[in-house]
């Protein structure tokens, strides 16, 4: 089925579902109250008027929430944007039960407020916004909501229906009654959300049992349970409240051509992201049983690579065989289905050439200087992989494929795999930074989007989204895209950003004249994937480059050229300078006499103007990626085809595969108002950027 017929055939489901949605209700005929559009009432007046949720609202006049000075009912009766998850009366009476309780009077205050908390999200998800997956925003207890939808028989209507699950158990009997400050959603027993950390998640699910006992054995387990920064904070509460609000005009950041309105994260957490193959797969293809015969496997696999490390048998040793397969299935950051690569299950998809190039990103593993790739073919193949090489289902441009190991659909999962501090997937074959991953897989140009390059810009924050593509307050897609041109206003700028404050961003270290941030993605601007980090004033940032196996490598970086608010850089590669400092305010027509593919004629005057602009350390933008908010593919202007999409060429440097490498980048004009736009960094084996039969190609 192709993608559209596919879209269509959900809609119609999903619109289906709205009439029908859940296995049963009281009686055969729901009744036309159930049926209710309350587009007049907020969602409090909405829930009192009818007497199936008089226990849910006695709860939500309990409940005030963790700074006890409002009641949620009185929340739900003001002007906000809301998705509330009602559980009725005889739900909650199921949760009475199962609590050996017969009243509503027997639940504490702290009860109220956790059922309450866990039952609200502080944005209107309808099922037409999401039918599958996680919700971006997490509830107002801060936690990961998940919402799937299954095909199910119904023994009452005798036929089969679409039923919805929240958090994988909590049916919901009627869905989409929309109240004027957004939407309740029927359930028929309360919306519970775990507190368990992802060791303990893993550890309740049998199908994983021997990476569980692996990750006990090599004490990777522990490094699982960290979840918040204790030493994270604000000054005073005054400071809190303007930094974390997006209300404060003085956090609307100036870049090129607009601003954006910046905010900092009230709390600062860390999450993690385990990859398994499970015990069913195991002992099919390898023969694996136990973390024995798992330990022989990883000798197998890692004693090629590095074999001064034979000898290390202590498991907890990070040098250790077994320690190292294991921890190359871990990641230090959120990474779901859709996050991982630049394909986020929507339109940004329509920006990219897929027949020419697979979406791809790179992160840096658990595993001691190793990196993983992560990409989404289109096409028969379509799906999320680890360590895939080549384009769709065929080899890439040098002949080289690699299946790699495909990630589970969440949807064809039963049990639900997020903790409060992560997240595991299924996988259907193991993964290794073995000889074949370091010298064959990933001998190609990796295009690393500065988004990723900290594991901080991927962790949930207290609104339960990322930086990394938060979205907005309003805008494309109910928020997933920003809108271009916002003003200097906190007020009516809808395009929210993440700062970042010095020190508290992994892999980054930088200066207290440095202001940094992560925009969300906007589609119709000349950025990679629409988005970018912004970096801005008398900067003067390091980051530690991703780890990369053992070779020369070219250091490149994409940025927009051509407005007069750029700054000029200086790049420095492990301390020593690269060439001249790059002044980012004139265009690529100015910088390399910039031309274009149909301007210079042939593919032989094209290949030879890429050749003679790369030995002046520069390069067009790459033609994979088109802007511009669409809602199919139509070839169009890539960011090839720009004079301001440049990349430049920052330097080389050497790896033994075994070592960190830093870049830094420091402002060198006076004035504290002028911005660099950190796109992505390209880290280029020589084999591609130096190799006389092949010349590198556009995409």
């Amino acid at each position: 089925m192709n993608l559209n017929k596919f879209k269509l055939f959900t809609f119609l489901l999903l619109a289906f579902s709205a009439l029908q949605v859940g296995m049963v209700s009281c009686n055969d005929d729901p009744g036309v109250e159930n049926y209710y559009t309350a587009t007049r009432e907020y969602a409090s007046d909405y829930l009192k008027r009818q007497d199936k949720f008089s226990d849910y609202v006695q709860i939500l006049q309990r409940a005030t929430g963790e700074r006890g000075d409002l009641r949620l009912v009185d929340l739900l009766g003001t002007y906000g944007s809301y998705t509330i998850f009602a559980p009725t009366n005889d739900a909650v009476k199921k949760y009475l039960n199962g609590r050996g309780m017969t009243s509503i009077n027997q639940l504490s205050k702290e009860d109220c407020d956790t059922i309450a908390l866990n039952s609200i999200i502080e944005r209107a998800y309808f099922t037409t916004d999401y039918s599958s997956g996680q919700y971006p925003k997490s509830n107002m207890l801060e936690h990961i909501m998940s919402v799937k939808s299954v095909q199910e028989w119904d023994d009452v209507k005798k036929d089969s229906v679409l039923s919805m699950y929240i958090n994988q158990t909590a049916l919901m009997t009627h869905a989409d009654d929309s109240v004027s400050n957004g939407v309740v959603h029927t359930m028929s027993s309360v919306v519970n959300t775990s507190n368990d950390l992802l060791g303990t998640i893993i550890e309740k699910d049998s199908a994983c049992s021997i990476y569980y006992d692996a990750l006990k054995a090599t004490g990777m387990l522990d490094s699982l349970e960290a979840y918040i920064d204790d030493t994270y904070g604000f000054a005073t509460e005054r400071d809190r409240i303007d930094s974390c609000t997006w209300t404060n005009d003085a956090l609307c950041v100036f870049t090129a051509q607009e601003y954006d309105n910046v905010a900092y994260p009230e709390k600062r957490y860390f999450n993690f992201t385990v990859f398994i193959c499970p015990d069913s797969i195991l002992i099919e293809k390898y023969g694996i049983r136990n973390v024995d015969d798992l330990e022989k496997k990883a000798i197998e696999l890692y004693q090629p690579v590095y074999p001064e490390d034979a000898g290390v048998d202590l498991k907890t040793d990070r040098r250790n065989y077994l320690n190292r397969f294991i921890s190359y299935h871990m990641l230090n950051r959120y990474g779901s289905y859709y996050s991982l690569s630049p394909f986020d299950g929507d339109r940004n998809q329509y920006n990219f050439n897929r027949r020419k190039w697979d979406m791809a990103d790179w992160y840096e593993t658990m595993m001691p200087h190793s990196i993983a790739k992560f990409s989404f073919p289109s096409g028969s193949a379509s799906g999320l992989y680890i360590n895939r090489r080549g384009v769709q289902s065929r080899s890439d441009e040098r002949g080289v494929f690699v299946r790699g190991a495909k990630v589970t659909d969440p949807n064809k999962v039963k049990v639900d795999q997020t903790a409060i501090n992560g997240i595991y997937h299924y996988i259907d074959d193991i993964i290794a930074y073995d000889q074949n991953t370091q010298e064959v897989v990933l001998n190609e140009r990796m295009r690393i989007d500065c988004s990723t390059l900290s594991p901080d810009f991927m962790t949930k924050l207290s609104d339960g989204e990322t930086a990394r593509g938060h979205f907005t307050r309003s805008g494309h897609d109910n928020g997933r895209y920003g809108d271009s041109y916002q003003g200097a206003s906190a007020a009516t700028n809808v395009n929210t950003c993440i700062g970042f404050k010095a020190g508290y961003v992994r892999n980054f270290s930088y200066t207290n004249l440095t202001h940094m941030h992560v925009r969300m993605k906007v589609l119709d601007f000349w950025s990679y994937e629409g988005d970018e980090v912004t970096v801005k004033g008398q900067f003067d940032l390091t980051v530690k480059l991703p780890p990369v196996p053992k070779g020369t490598y070219e250091v490149r970086m994409f940025t927009c050229t051509g407005f007069s608010s750029r700054g000029i850089m200086q790049a420095y590669i492990d301390g020593i300078p690269q060439g001249i400092p790059f002044d980012m305010r004139p265009s690529g027509t100015e910088l390399f006499g910039y031309q274009t593919d149909s301007d210079l004629g042939d593919e032989d005057a094209i290949v030879a103007f890429d050749k003679s602009i790369h030995n002046l350390g520069w390069m067009r933008g790459p033609k994979a990626y088109e802007f511009g908010a669409r809602t199919s593919y139509t070839s169009g202007t890539s960011l090839r085809d720009i004079p301001t999409a440049v990349r430049k060429v920052l330097g080389t440097f050497y790896t033994d595969g075994k070592s960190d490498h830093y870049l830094r980048l420091q402002q060198k004009m006076e004035s504290g108002d002028n911005e660099m736009n950190f796109d992505f960094i390209e880290l280029c084996p020589s084999s591609v950027y130096n190799n006389e039969y092949f010349a590198e190609d556009p995409w």
